[in-house]
């Protein structure tokens, strides 16, 4: 290898961590400012008592993830995961007052802190040993799948609560799996679209604050 092969190869190199940490700038930051909104819009869910929408709420969520990968490559796609993250805030506003009335806010900041030490323990790994993780989507893509599909069919036909924990458990688990996943791609290159990594890694937050105020704020009778 000659001087100017290696002086491309460096130069090669030291665009692609440019460009991983603009993608991860960006992402966390836009991660930062829709986690903020809706909290938000969950406090004004609470005040004006939205009804709980139960699995209702797929329909404008497909919805949403839809317009958002339409416009992923255009500055309107920003506007998209507002609404989308804005919407997923409105249906917390029920679960939180719920546990409001049951358990005080002490659940809730017991949510809070469990689902931000998973991020960050799952993301500073990752970022830490720069393992590439690639090969995971498969195996997690199951995992999501089968849980989805198990908890719609023990919500509308076995309403076995025993049952409900372990698929909250898998949420949980498959969460902090592809919140590593997504990191991984964004060091390694497989993802350069900071919109589609923070809808990825907001809605696993979602779903771990999710199970995390399910356990701690409504699990014993």
């Amino acid at each position: 290898m000659d001087m100017n092969e290696l002086t491309n190869d460096v130069s090669g190199i030291a665009i692609l961590d440019d460009e991983v940490g603009k993608v991860l700038r960006n992402t966390y930051l836009l991660l930062g400012a829709t986690i903020a909104f809706s909290a938000v819009m969950a406090a004004i869910s609470m005040a004006i008592g939205v009804p709980y929408m139960g699995f209702w709420m797929l329909l404008p969520y497909i919805g949403l993830l839809f317009m958002i990968e339409k416009t992923k490559n255009s500055a309107s796609g920003i506007a998209w995961v507002f609404a989308l993250t804005g919407f997923m805030g409105v249906t917390l506003g029920p679960i939180l007052s719920a546990v409001l009335s049951l358990r005080g806010g002490e659940p809730i900041l017991m949510a809070l802190g469990s689902t931000a030490l998973t991020f960050f323990a799952a993301s500073a790994y990752v970022l830490k040993t720069r393992k590439n993780l690639s090969s995971w989507i498969g195996f997690l893509s199951v995992g999501i799948l089968v849980a989805f599909v198990s908890q719609l069919i023990n919500y509308f036909f076995l309403q076995m609560p025993a049952l409900t924990s372990v698929i909250s458990c898998i949420f949980a688990v498959v969460s902090a799996g592809i919140i590593m996943w997504q990191t991984s791609e964004i060091i390694h290159g497989g993802e350069r679209n900071y919109i589609s990594a923070t809808v990825t890694l907001f809605v696993m937050l979602y779903n771990l604050f999710s199970v995390f105020l399910t356990f701690f704020g409504l699990g014993e009778e």
